[in-house]
């Protein structure tokens, strides 16, 4: 968890920088120099291909977990199917205990 803790505080910290150059680049009206302007410009695109980079890493990372996650509970299923029948009529009691409260 702390991995995935780690790339959100590193994109988080991307899209900051991001907004940080989208708020210089509005600044910079008739006094920047039209150099300086460019220089932010080239900046910003750069730091945007870094964060979508980086968070399309991420969303590919999250979906391999999903299908390992399926892959596991598929093969744990097949392999004690009386504790996935016990575990889902507790669940299943558990649901109709807490809605029959209401």
């Amino acid at each position: 968890m702390s991995e995935i803790r780690t790339k959100r505080d590193q994109l988080t910290t991307d899209f900051q920088r991001v907004m940080e150059d989208v708020d210089a680049l509005l600044n910079a009206g008739g006094t920047k120099v039209e150099g300086e302007v460019k220089a932010i410009r080239e900046r910003l695109l750069e730091r945007l291909s870094n964060a979508r980079s980086k968070l399309g890493d991420l969303q590919f990372e999250g979906m391999e977990r999903a299908r390992r996650a399926a892959r596991d509970t598929d093969e744990y299923v097949h392999e004690h199917p009386w504790h996935a029948v016990g575990a889902g009529a507790a669940l299943g009691l558990l649901v109709g205990v807490l809605i029959a409260r209401r």
